[in-house]
């Protein structure tokens, strides 16, 4: 799921070339986000896209070659002004008379070279590990002939025209191994590889083959810019080394941006600090055009103003908001005055404004996360961890948000519930915390699905490897890391192989809270009255169903559904209420009479806690809060789901409470078989806290 489409999807054709383009529409300026080589297409911009677009009007194009583009064979369709003149003709598509162009590797000589040639429609340039002649490639990539036949196959050897027809996937795979050297890449490697296989061998070999401009015309045209230039280039470019940067500033009379130790994509690789750099670019140009206008501004003196916190709480699922306004009660008995905004999307807004919170503003602009993981799932399956991965563009979207809410907002304290977004780009880029900062979850470390492999076992321990070394070498980013639950709940798993245990390192680097469900059960006097509240009588026996707050799991509702007609033949009291939640319409689902279906349900744990038998995927939060209710439960974690396959079910197996139950191996009847089985069996779980909101409410008072 993209964080951002675009408001104009078209496409222009020049001289017999098509040219798909998009447009982001915004007043003000206008930033044309060039192509590059053909290998890749626009997309390599996504990290980019969103938060520029917020700001300023953003034009994209897909290079010929690549995308949505034509793909011409001849190699003279290539050639440098070919691109260049492409990017005119999307201008003038665009209704742009003068836009402020980036451009990465050849899109950054590109873009250079239509500054040079077409300087009344540029108004400044951002070139980013920009190809340029001004000093040689390295000596290592000149041993090897791009034209001939090789008796080699080993390193820059595979850039070749003979090697690229006989295995093009090893050739890319190489390739973006060089242009992404930073360690734990592997999401901007496997992007790029797969958008190389979008097009061909043939269509680079014939963009190797166009005639480039010489060494001599390029110096010209790089003497002749005379727009504000910004070179960004990262010192470990190990396709074009960062002396051609420097070279390239000096040239243009430019400013350098030296990412110390990036590679050949900072735009990609270390996005933050390149949209930073680029919104800072543009808003420093005095064109006379398109200037976001200044908001008047108001400073506080420091000893006069109000305490106050940005609590961020995670969209995926419900259970988090209903627990964090539990804590931020709590720490409203520390500091009655105390201030809470709340950064947030749907649903929580949902549970927050039904609550009175104080929702920020600028919450709109946050990207679907909840959407995305719905995206994601297929039946009853969710490979949770892949999911999160593919969410990058979400969360570097959704990062830009908060940071700019955190530099406008003066706020003493940012309370993250599993906002991985701030936690991880904080970590990337310690020089914009701001704040004192918690840290909120309720599981640790990644596990892999027996599904994916070797493979995900690999990516598992990387990513687990990368947060390791983070809070090693960053501690103070985390002021307090809190687990919400106590050690024993942390599975004994390895973070991966020369990793350490997952329980070990947890006890060593958090604080821990004990569960925090949110609310009280009902004492066993007063069941009978809440339920008569909430419309269950007593003479019948109520069975609820629900699939939380992300929109996944119509599958079990529908299997569920099924299998009431053959419960409903051993149980004549049964009553069924289906809860849909607030992203499944209850209209579309068809089931039989004697069952009720509803949406979205406020303070559902009530309804829970008075349930004769409820039947729920893995999610914690629901299973948690039927143990502490002491209520009969059934629960289908989705298939490759790693939190609620592992770390959920071995923290209920520590409660003795609830019965798992494979999807795939149940069916309706076997699923009747086993809600009449729960529903004779005493309840015999270990009791859940009861204190944990004040717990770390005290956690993090001491903060503030």
């Amino acid at each position: 799921m993209r964080a951002r489409s675009p408001d104009r999807v078209d496409e222009v054709v020049r001289d017999g070339v098509k040219l798909a383009f998009d447009v982001y529409d915004n007043e003000g300026t206008t930033i044309l986000l060039m192509p590059t080589w053909s290998i890749v297409h626009s997309r390599h911009w996504k990290a980019q896209i969103p938060y520029l677009a917020r700001h300023f009007r953003v034009v994209t194009f897909d290079g010929r070659g690549n995308g949505r583009s034509d793909r011409p064979s001849d190699p003279s369709a290539y050639a440098d002004m070919e691109f260049v003149s492409d990017a005119v003709a999307v201008l003038d598509a665009t209704d742009t008379e003068r836009a402020v162009v980036a451009g990465v590797s050849m899109g950054g000589h590109w873009s250079a070279l239509l500054a040079a040639h077409h300087p009344s429609r540029v108004a400044g340039a951002v070139l980013i590990g920009a190809v340029t002649s001004l000093v040689p490639p390295d000596a290592e990539r000149l041993a090897y002939p791009w034209g001939q036949e090789l008796d080699t196959d080993e390193g820059w050897a595979k850039y070749n025209r003979h090697y690229w027809r006989r295995n093009y996937d090893d050739f890319v795979e190489f390739f973006f191994s060089k242009v992404f050297t930073e360690p734990h890449s592997t999401k901007q490697r496997e992007d790029a590889v797969n958008w190389a296989r979008e097009t061909d061998a043939e269509t680079l070999t014939a963009t190797h083959l166009a005639d480039s401009i010489s060494g001599a015309e390029e110096h010209k045209a790089l003497a002749s810019i005379r727009c504000p230039v910004l070179v960004i280039h990262g010192t470990d470019d190990q396709v074009r080394s960062h002396a051609g940067g420097e070279a390239l500033a000096a040239a243009t009379g430019g400013t350098l941006l030296s990412i110390e130790g990036g590679g050949h994509c900072p735009q990609a690789r270390d996005p933050v600090r390149v949209n930073l750099a680029i919104h800072q670019f543009v808003g420093s140009l005095d064109d006379g055009e398109g200037r976001t206008p200044k908001n008047p501004q108001r400073w506080t003196r420091a000893l006069d103003r109000r305490r106050r916190v940005l609590y961020v709480s995670s969209p995926i699922g419900l259970g988090h908001a209903r627990r964090d306004v539990a804590i931020a009660d709590e720490l409203a008995r520390f500091d009655p005055d105390l201030k809470v905004d709340w950064l947030a999307q749907h649903p929580v807004t949902a549970v927050l404004e039904a609550d009175g919170r104080t929702v920020h503003p600028a919450s709109r602009w946050l990207a679907s996360e909840s959407s995305h993981i719905a995206s994601e799932a297929a039946g009853h399956d969710l490979n949770a961890f892949q999911a999160l991965r593919r969410m990058d563009e979400i969360l570097v979207t959704n990062f830009m948000v908060f940071q700019e809410v955190m530099e406008e907002g003066a706020y003493d304290l940012v309370i993250a519930d599993e906002a991985w977004d701030i936690d991880y780009f904080w970590h990337e880029n310690p020089e914009l915390k701001r704040g004192s900062h918690v840290w909120m979850t309720d599981f640790v470390g990644y596990v892999p699905m027996s599904d994916g492999g070797d493979r995900e076992a690999f990516l598992t321990a990387d990513y687990n490897a990368e947060m390791i070394e983070q809070v090693a070498r960053y501690p103070r980013i985390r002021d307090r890391a809190v687990f919400v639950g106590s050690p024993d709940d942390i599975v004994a798993d390895l973070f991966g192989p020369d990793l350490p245990a997952i329980r070990d390192w947890t006890v060593e680097n958090f604080s821990f809270s004990g569960y925090v469900t949110g609310f009280t059960p009902p004492s066993d006097d007063r069941i009978a009255e809440l339920r008569d509240q909430l419309g269950y009588r007593d003479d019948e026996r109520v069975c609820l169903v629900t699939v939380g707050g992300s929109g996944v799991g119509r599958a079990l509702m529908e299997r569920v559904v099924e299998a009431y007609p053959y419960a409903r033949k051993e149980m004549a009291d049964l009553r069924m209420v289906v809860v849909t939640g607030p992203r499944i319409a209850p209209e579309s689902l068809d089931v039989p009479d004697g069952v009720d279906v509803v949406g979205y349900v406020d303070r559902l744990h009530r309804h829970l806690s008075v349930c004769d038998l409820a039947i729920v995927q893995g999610g914690l939060t629901t299973t948690m809060e039927l143990t502490a209710a002491r209520r009969p439960f059934l629960y289908f974690p989705l298939r490759n789901h790693f939190e609620q396959n592992r770390h959920v079910r071995h923290r209920l197996d520590r409660y003795r409470a609830g019965r798992c139950m494979d999807f795939e191996r149940s069916g309706p009847e076997d699923i009747a078989g086993a809600m009449m089985t729960e529903m004779a069996k005493p309840v015999d779980y270990l009791p859940v806290e009861s204190d944990g909101a004040a717990r770390a409410a005290r956690l993090i008072a001491e903060l503030i």
